[in-house]
């Protein structure tokens, strides 16, 4: 019988950080939907809003292989919600970029999720501060960067 290596308050944090996980993805899929789009529409486009990238990118960022960010952009192309335009550093490279109607779906996308918006709320902006500079610590390298 394997011993338990991890201790009752690791578990319980592991337990409240996969149930906050689960919420999010649970809300996003559900706001993506209000707006027609799968979840990983959504999440390209919500990344594409940030900057035009090469689908390469888009596919490392998202850890999904790029024949996947082809057909989503594709659509999302189709839609008219994004665009390939040339990569001013190398015309070779073709970035996928929203358009206007794209932007603004992402932005109401965004505007549209109370999940962490709500329960954040309650608390004060130093325990806003900490939790952030806490989870920024356990992703280290891996922590997004948030404009």
């Amino acid at each position: 019988m394997a011993t338990e290596r991890t201790d009752p308050l690791t578990r319980e944090v592991v337990e409240l950080i996969g149930t906050v996980v689960a919420r999010y993805y649970t809300e996003y899929e559900q706001a993506a939907a209000k707006h027609s789009l799968t979840g990983a529409q959504a999440r390209v486009l919500g990344l594409l809003a940030l900057e035009p990238l090469p689908m390469r990118q888009v596919a490392q960022t998202l850890k999904c292989e790029p024949s996947n960010i082809t057909g989503i952009v594709d659509r999302l192309e189709a839609r008219g919600l994004v665009e390939r335009r040339p990569d001013p550093g190398d015309r070779r490279v073709k970035l996928a970029a929203p358009t206007e109607e794209g932007k603004d779906t992402a932005r109401r996308l965004r505007e549209s999720l109370d999940f962490a918006r709500e329960p954040l709320a309650q608390l004060s902006e130093e325990e806003r501060t900490v939790l952030r500079d806490l989870l920024k610590r356990m992703l280290g390298d891996q922590a997004p960067a948030v404009p």
